[in-house]
């Protein structure tokens, strides 16, 4: 059996993929309201800050800051995963009713390290839907913070895939 190491931060940032096992589903899109529900029930029962997220069919990514003296992300998205999985219609996927039938054992987690990795990781949780080719303005996908970091001041709304922008060279 592997020996997965975390590593553990109070009050760190941390950024996170997390998998639907069916990944040709469009579940969480779907069901967009639901993994929202249960976002915001986590964060009021186990406080956290959301510096970015999106939110594709079938994976998101997101990136998390813990508060002081709080290293526990396992604990939020077990919560997190629970609380969707309960809330699905019976219809859905054999098993939806139990984490295990609809989430990837596992997900990917990374500790941010510095300022420089944490612009990285919030500049690709943000062109996500453009890499898998879901729009083709970032701005255009709308299960994204990228909206959010618009208002902030962080993105122009015409960053990385705006049709109107001109590349050098291009045409």
């Amino acid at each position: 059996m592997p020996n997965y190491r975390r590593v553990w931060i109070t009050g760190g940032s941390y950024f996170f993929t997390v998998n639907l096992q069916d990944r040709q589903s469009d579940l969480l899109i779907r069901e967009i309201d639901l993994l929202r529900h249960a976002v915001a029930t986590t964060k009021e029962r186990h406080p956290f800050t959301i510096d970015a997220w999106v939110v594709l069919p079938e994976h998101m990514h997101c990136l998390w800051t813990l508060p002081p003296g709080d290293s526990n992300f396992a604990k939020r998205w077990m919560v997190i995963k629970q609380l969707f999985c309960r809330g699905l219609p019976v219809r859905h996927e054999p098993g939806s009713r139990r984490e295990r039938g609809i989430w990837q054992r596992r997900y990917w987690e990374h500790l941010i390290r510095d300022q420089e990795d944490w612009n990285r990781h919030f500049d690709y949780i943000h062109i996500n839907p453009l890499k898998h080719g879901w729009v083709e303005r970032v701005r255009d996908w709308p299960y994204s913070s990228f909206h959010r970091a618009v208002r902030e001041g962080s993105y122009s709304l015409g960053w990385a895939g705006d049709s109107e922008l001109r590349v050098p060279g291009g045409d």
